[in-house]
């Protein structure tokens, strides 16, 4: 696929280039020929500590495709340096809302009866609007309030057709730039859109919702909207209405009179069972989610973005968290070695030695500096420009503790995370434990071992079988054994020509107390043709060995090269 051009999407193409212009990435515009395009308006970089905020800026002022694609950017420490991705995170939709009308056709499309129907009351005035959709208050036939979220009218369409757009310049870019080809823009693009299009289906959402609420079920101060089943679909996701506000605009006042140290930790504690029990994360807890109830208790809204975690990955993700936070430096790069995928470029020792100096960093920081998500985000960060593949996982986790972090010191000024995390290390071990006893991985277990105790007559039948036929081997590849055997009678071969020259030496030291007329320089003849021998003897031996060795690291140069 290339740069097609087509005139329904010249003006992404223009804002597109604009954007690689002005942040410069101007490779990529320059070969797409769209350089004329993107410089028609004169656009002045700004200053370097101002670019993140600026991206996030355009970004926002571009649409909501692009809304979505800078949230999930945030998540990539292997394409942005970590202020870009700080920005990114906090970026929020800023548009207005549509009509009632367009709502009203909505919902009775959808629902398949009108409204007044389906409710008995339901606000025209949304409560908050967003770029794929809005929310409005309403009320059920039988009084349950609920909050119904409509999704914005043709906005699926809007983003596919963006989405089109940046897989052209996405496979341009992979096929004619080095940039392009290191990272592979274009499977980027597949997973932005296989996100993005999972958000746009209410339907997922609304599971979603079901499954944390049971998850979370036993956090008294902690609230998960359950959603209303036979009023939400593809475009409309009817839930229970949640009273409250927004953690990040309490007021001074109001966050006196809550209990904000007892608020954070559970959140906290919330956070990491999802993480490291429970393997599904609400991935996008930034304040605009998160709410304070009218009873001092905290919401959890929005999950059209959630992440699985395997089992293995939390186990790995315990540890390396439970190794920051007790300054384990050596232990934390092992463990963050084991969460990506290591490439030929990979420098270990470099790493080792990144990971020491921010994980010292950690050590020396008061409780105010302290941010578990910076620090997993900068290590994902040193992972990808020291050779390692990240693994997903840990981006988001990184991101998702970030978010936390902001939240928690909202809540209360003092809240140390890693403090958190050490006091429920413990508990969240136990947790793990029980999960992995649960009826369903010992039903597993036992068809496992019943399938192994099926087939074990059978396999030691055949391992008998062998035995008496004398046809049983056993293959080892561990070592070349023609090598080794050589190398043998090499080191025999020259200790057998030492023992004799030693054997010289002491026959020709007892000879000189033998009296002969035969003497060379005033000494008995043959004791010194022994000790010459045994010197000539000697030298030549000498010059083998050192020459052998010499041949060899030749051979092993040569090998090591090819």
């Amino acid at each position: 696929m290339g740069i097609s051009l087509k005139g329904e999407h010249l003006k992404r193409y223009k804002d597109i280039a604009a954007l690689f212009m002005k942040y410069g990435r101007s490779e990529l515009v320059k070969n797409a020929g769209l350089e004329e395009v993107a410089t028609s308006d004169p656009v002045t970089p700004p200053g370097e500590e101002e670019l993140p905020q600026q991206l996030a800026a355009d970004l926002e002022r571009m649409g909501p495709t692009f809304v979505k694609i800078g949230q999930l950017l945030s998540t990539r420490p292997d394409l942005l340096p970590l202020p870009y991705m700080e920005a990114l995170a906090r970026l929020q939709d800023k548009v207005g809302p549509f009509p009632f009308l367009e709502v009203e056709k909505i919902v009775t499309s959808e629902l398949g009866v009108r409204l007044s129907k389906a409710f008995s009351e339901f606000e025209e005035e949304p409560v908050a609007a967003a770029s794929l959709g809005q929310v409005h208050r309403a009320a059920l036939r039988d009084g349950r309030r609920v909050a119904v979220k409509v999704q914005r009218p043709g906005i699926r369409e809007h983003i596919v057709k963006d989405l089109d757009v940046l897989g052209e310049i996405a496979a341009f870019a992979d096929l004619h730039t080095t940039t392009g080809r290191r990272f592979g823009f274009t499977q980027t693009v597949e997973e932005f859109r296989k996100t993005l299009l999972r958000e746009l289906d209410y339907r997922m959402e609304a599971r979603n919702l079901e499954i944390l609420h049971e998850n979370l079920s036993a956090f008294d101060r902690i609230v998960v909207p359950l959603p209303v089943e036979d009023y939400s679909t593809a475009r409309v996701l009817t839930i229970d209405y949640v009273r409250g506000e927004k953690i990040t605009k309490l007021s001074p006042l109001v966050r006196t009179e809550v209990d904000g140290e007892e608020l954070g930790e559970q959140l906290f504690r919330a956070y990491l069972k999802q993480i490291l029990v429970d393997g599904f994360v609400h991935a996008d807890p930034h304040p605009g989610n998160v709410f304070l109830t009218e009873d001092n208790r905290v919401a959890l809204l929005d999950l059209g973005m959630v992440t699985r975690i395997t089992p293995g990955m939390q186990e790995r993700l315990l540890r390396l968290l439970l190794a920051i936070s007790e300054g384990r430096a050596e232990d934390a790069a092992t463990v963050a070695i084991q969460l990506g995928d290591v490439q030929p470029t990979f420098d270990e020792k470099g790493f080792r030695r990144d990971v020491a100096d921010l994980v010292a960093l950690n050590i020396g920081a008061t409780v105010g500096q302290m941010q578990v998500g910076r620090i997993v985000l900068m290590l994902a960060r040193m992972s990808s420009e020291r050779g390692i593949r990240v693994e997903p996982e840990l981006t988001m986790l990184g991101k998702t503790l970030l978010n936390l972090d902001q939240v928690g010191r909202t809540l209360d000024p003092d809240f140390d995370p890693n403090a958190s995390i050490r006091r429920n290390a413990a508990e969240l071990t136990r947790q793990r434990v029980r999960k992995s006893l649960s009826p369903g991985n010992l039903f597993t277990g036992v068809m496992e071992l019943k399938d192994f105790v099926e087939h074990l007559p059978g396999r030691v039948n055949k391992i008998l079988d062998r035995v008496a036929t004398n046809s049983l081997e056993v293959k080892v590849d561990a070592i070349d054994e023609k090598m080794l055997l050589e190398g043998f009678i090499k080191v025999a071969n020259r200790i057998t020509m030492g023992l004799i020259l030693a054997s010289l030496i002491v026959g020709a030291a007892l000879l000189m107390r033998v009296e002969t007329s035969f003497r060379v320089f005033g000494y008995p003849g043959l004791t010194i043709r022994c000790f010459l021998a045994a010197a000539a003897g000697g030298a030549g031996l000498v010059f083998n060995i050192l020459w052998a060795d010499h041949k060899h690291r030749q051979r092993t140069a040569r090998g090591g090269g090819g």
